[in-house]
C-alpha cells in the first residue's frame, strides 16, 4: 500500500512531497473559508559555503516530517526595506530559498487547482515573500493553490562576479518554478496551469521571465503589477561590481566578495549604486532615470539573451497570456515631501532639467494639463512614475502585437495618501483589505468593491485566462480602470503617455 499523500491531526496537515514530509497547518484567516498553510518549504539548498554566488542546487531529501510553520529566512538588509508601503517582514537565516504553500486541497492530486505563484517586488535588493499581503487565503477560498517564492537580492542575486553564473537572483526564480512542476500536485494544484504574478521588481522578474527562452513550459500565464524593469547592461554590472569591491578593499573576484560581511557587503552595494544620494536631487534623479537601476536581471546573452521588447518582437512568450498594469500615481507621492521652492519652479522647467527635450515636454504637459493644474511638484511625481514604470505597459502591449495582452490601470486614490501610488493596489489584489496595515497606505475604509473587481479579475484569468474585458492587441489602448467612479474602460487607457512611449 502506497504512502498517504496527506494526514491531518488537530490544526497540523502533514503532506508527503517527492523531498520527504512537510507539515503545515489548518487555518481560517479573514472569513476566507478553511486552507492550509505550508511555510518556508526549500526548494534549493542554502547559498552559503562553496554555494555562495552559485547556481541554486536542488534541495536535497530529508528523512522524517519536515516543520513547514514558520517562514523561512528573508534577511532585509537593504536600507530601502525600511521605507517599503508593504509590510514585509525580516527573517533571519541562510537558507533563504524557500517556497511558501497555500492551498485549500493539501494532498489532493485529483483536484488539479490551477496555480497562482507571486513573486515579491523591492527594486531587486529588499522584499520578502513573508508579507501578510502576499498570504493566499483569498485566493484560496476562490479556488486558486497560492506559492510565494524568495530569491537571492542586490548583489549576492544580481551582481557581476568573473566565474560564478550571472542573474543568480532569476536563477533562482526557474529553481522555484521547476519546485512547483515536480511538487505543486501533492498540494493540490495543476502543474499544467500555473500563473506567474509580481508587483514592481516581481513585475519585471514576471516580463523578465515571459521573454526568458530557459523559463518555456515553467508557466501558463502571467500577470506583471507596475513592473519595474531593469535590463542592467554587461558592461554596468561589470562597473559597479568593480566600484563595490574598490570599496571593500576586496579583489572582484568570488573569494574577495565572500570574504565581506553580508551585511557590509549591502551597505557598500548601496554606496555604490545610490545615484539619489547626490546632493543635488535633480541631478540624481536625471541619473536614476537616464541610467536606471544598478541592480537587477543582467542582459547578459545567455540566461537573458536580449533585452524583453527584443525579445517580445521575435515572438518570445507570444503564446502565454498576458495581464499588466499600473496605479495612476506611482511615484506622484514624492509631491507630499518636496520643498515649497520647488511649486515655484514651472514644470516645464522641472522636466527641462531631467533632460527632457522641448518638444517631448511640450507634448507631455499638453497631454497631462489636469496633472500641471495641481501644481510642480505633482507633474514632476507623474513624470517619473511615467518614465519608470508605466511606460512599460504601452511599450510591452505594442511589442507583443498579436499576443493575447490585457491592460488596466488602478486609479482610486488613496483616502489617506491622496494618490493612487505604487504599492495601493497590491492589498486589493490579494483581497486582504482587513489586514492591520491596510489604513497606513489606503486609510481606514478601502472600497471593497474595488477588490472583488480587480482580485475577482486576477481569480479569472488565473482559472481561465481570461480577466473579463478586450485586449489590447484587439483593440490598441483598450484599458480596464479599476476605481469606484467613471467607466471602467477607456480606449485610450495610456494616452497620457504618447510622448514617452
Amino acid at each position: 500500500m502506497s504512502e498517504p499523500r496527506v494526514t491531518t491531526e488537530g490544526a497540523e496537515v502533514l503532506v508527503a512531497t517527492p523531498n520527504g514530509q512537510v507539515r503545515g497547518l489548518w487555518r481560517e484567516p479573514r472569513g476566507c473559508g478553511k486552507s492550509a498553510a505550508f511555510l518556508g518549504i526549500p526548494f534549493a539548498q542554502p547559498p552559503t559555503g562553496a554555494l555562495k554566488f552559485e547556481a541554486p542546487v536542488p534541495v536535497e531529501p530529508w528523512d522524517g516530517v519536515r516543520d513547514a510553520t514558520e517562514y523561512g529566512p528573508t534577511p532585509q538588509r537593504h536600507p530601502a526595506a525600511e521605507i517599503t508601503l508593504i509590510p514585509e517582514p525580516s527573517v533571519s537565516g541562510d537558507s533563504t530559498l524557500n517556497v511558501n504553500v497555500f492551498t485549500p486541497r493539501p494532498g489532493d492530486t485529483a483536484a488539479l487547482l490551477p496555480v497562482m505563484v507571486y513573486i515579491h517586488g523591492g527594486g531587486y535588493v529588499s522584499g520578502s515573500p513573508a508579507s501578510p499581503w502576499y498570504d493566499g487565503a483569498a485566493f484560496n477560498r476562490d479556488g486558486v493553490v497560492t506559492v510565494t517564492v524568495s530569491y537571492r537580492l542586490g548583489f549576492e542575486g544580481f551582481g557581476h562576479i568573473d566565474g560564478c553564473p550571472e542573474n543568480r537572483g532569476a536563477r533562482d526564480w526557474l529553481a522555484a518554478l521547476e519546485w512547483v512542476r515536480r511538487t505543486i500536485a501533492v498540494f493540490g494544484g495543476d502543474p499544467g496551469n500555473v500563473t506567474i504574478a509580481g508587483q514592481s521588481a516581481g513585475g519585471g522578474a514576471v516580463l523578465t521571465l515571459l521573454g526568458m527562452p530557459a523559463a518555456r513550459g515553467l508557466f501558463h500565464r502571467a500577470w506583471a503589477l507596475s513592473p519595474g524593469v531593469a535590463e542592467v547592461t554587461r558592461e554596468r554590472a561589470e562597473a559597479v561590481a568593480d566600484r563595490i569591491a574598490k570599496l571593500a578593499g576586496v579583489p572582484a573576484t568570488k573569494e574577495g566578495f565572500a570574504s565581506v560581511d553580508p551585511d557590509e557587503l549591502v551597505e557598500l552595494e548601496n554606496q555604490a549604486t545610490n545615484l539619489l544620494a547626490d546632493t543635488n536631487v535633480m541631478a540624481g534623479i536625471r541619473g536614476l532615470l537616464a541610467e536606471g537601476l544598478s541592480l537587477g536581471p543582467v542582459v547578459d546573452g545567455e540566461l537573458i539573451p536580449q533585452p524583453i521588447l527584443a525579445a517580445y518582437g521575435d515572438g518570445v512568450g507570444a503564446d502565454i497570456p498576458l495581464v499588466i498594469g499600473s496605479t495612476q500615481d506611482e511615484m506622484t507621492m514624492i509631491a507630499d515631501s518636496m520643498p515649497w521652492s520647488v511649486r515655484l519652479v514651472p514644470p516645464s522647467a522641472l522636466l527641462r532639467a531631467l533632460g527632457v527635450d522641448r518638444p517631448t515636454r511640450r507634448s507631455y504637459l499638453r497631454a497631462n494639463a489636469h496633472q500641471r493644474r495641481r501644481d510642480s511638484p505633482a507633474v514632476l511625481g507623474r513624470y517619473l512614475g511615467d518614465a519608470m514604470l508605466r511606460v512599460n505597459i504601452p511599450r510591452v502591449a505594442a511589442a507583443r502585437e498579436g499576443a493575447h495582452t490585457w491592460a488596466y490601470v488602478f486609479a482610486w486614490p488613496s483616502a489617506s495618501r491622496g494618490w493612487a501610488l505604487h504599492c495601493l493596489d497590491v492589498p486589493f489584489w490579494f483581497d486582504c483589505l482587513a489586514d492591520k496595515h491596510v489604513p497606513n497606505i489606503a486609510g481606514d475604509a478601502p472600497p471593497q468593491s474595488v477588490a472583488d473587481d480587480i482580485h475577482g479579475a486576477a481569480v479569472a484569468f488565473v482559472a481561465s485566462g481570461d480577466p473579463g474585458w478586450p485586449t489590447w492587441s484587439s483593440t490598441p489602448g483598450m484599458t480596464r480602470i479599476f476605481d469606484t467612479a467613471g467607466e471602467p474602460l477607456r480606449t485610450d487607457g495610456y494616452a497620457e503617455l504618447a510622448a514617452l512611449v
